[in-house]
């Protein structure tokens, strides 16, 4: 067995969303670091600068496109410009989300706030995949990897969007792997439990912190490179055979607002 080739990524090209910080960011220099040409997409467009900027600094390839996923024409700019640039599109991390625990109380929540959870969890995930799908299939290789969440699986509070517009991604997930799987195109997802983010920061008190610990068997929580990780092994050679799934990075437990 050759293992040299399962996870080198030389020569692909890697759009991530949300790729200028947090999980996004740990994505990228993952990707990178394995081979990849790495397209950091975000809408913050210097963040993003600095993210491409600093992994051309440590010998990768990287450009940084301005991108705001709600936005139909800059989906299209973002696969236009990659391929322009790199010629190629063989990987799609899905990383850009919205909404969340304890902002989505159905007493307080407007439809038009629900629907914009929706627009930039679901419908913009889809449409990426359909607009990279024809590249993939055209370089042979392709490989999306949608981000989910424990949300998707749990039940809490005040997070009805969030949770339901993750809950979607697995499913859609699992039947686009059967509309591309013909093209090679393999489709999967992964629902990191809680992660050391800026987000999870605003947020996260000791007390909470030790709450979820105790639902979870390996005693911390996760870090943006352990997501980094899961994405590495979708996008690599390695999981060729592997599409259709959802996987949750949760330290074995789950973790939630509420504890």
């Amino acid at each position: 067995m050759d293992t040299s080739k399962l996870f080198d990524l030389t020569g692909k090209t890697a759009i991530v969303t949300g790729g200028a910080g947090g999980i996004g960011k740990a994505c990228c220099e993952m990707l990178a670091a394995f081979g990849a040409n790495v397209v950091v997409s975000d809408y913050d467009f210097e963040a993003a600068k600095e993210t491409s900027k600093a992994i051309n600094d440590n010998g990768g390839k990287s450009i940084a496109i301005d991108c705001n996923v709600l936005e139909d024409e800059a989906l299209v700019n973002l696969v236009d410009q990659t391929i322009e640039h790199f010629g190629s599109i063989e990987i799609l991390v899905n990383n850009v989300g919205g909404g969340g625990a304890g902002k989505e109380s159905p007493y307080d929540i407007e439809v038009a706030q629900f629907k914009k959870v929706f627009d930039m969890n679901v419908f913009s995930m889809w449409r990426l995949c359909q607009l990279v799908a024809p590249h993939m299939g055209k370089a042979g290789y392709g490989s999306i990897i949608n981000m989910s969440s424990m949300a998707s699986i749990n039940k809490s509070p005040a997070i009805s969007a969030y949770a339901s517009s993750k809950a979607a991604i697995n499913h859609m997930t699992r039947n686009l792997a059967y509309d591309y799987g013909p093209n090679n195109i393999r489709v999967n997802a992964i629902g990191p439990g809680a992660t050391r983010t800026a987000a999870l920061s605003t947020v996260l008190t000791p007390e909470l912190e030790k709450a979820m610990l105790k639902h979870t068997p390996i005693h911390r929580l996760g870090e943006a490179e352990d997501i980094a990780g899961a994405v590495l092994y979708f996008a690599a050679p390695i999981s060729s055979w592997t599409s259709g799934q959802v996987i949750f990075i949760n330290g074995g437990g789950e973790q939630t607002l509420d504890m």
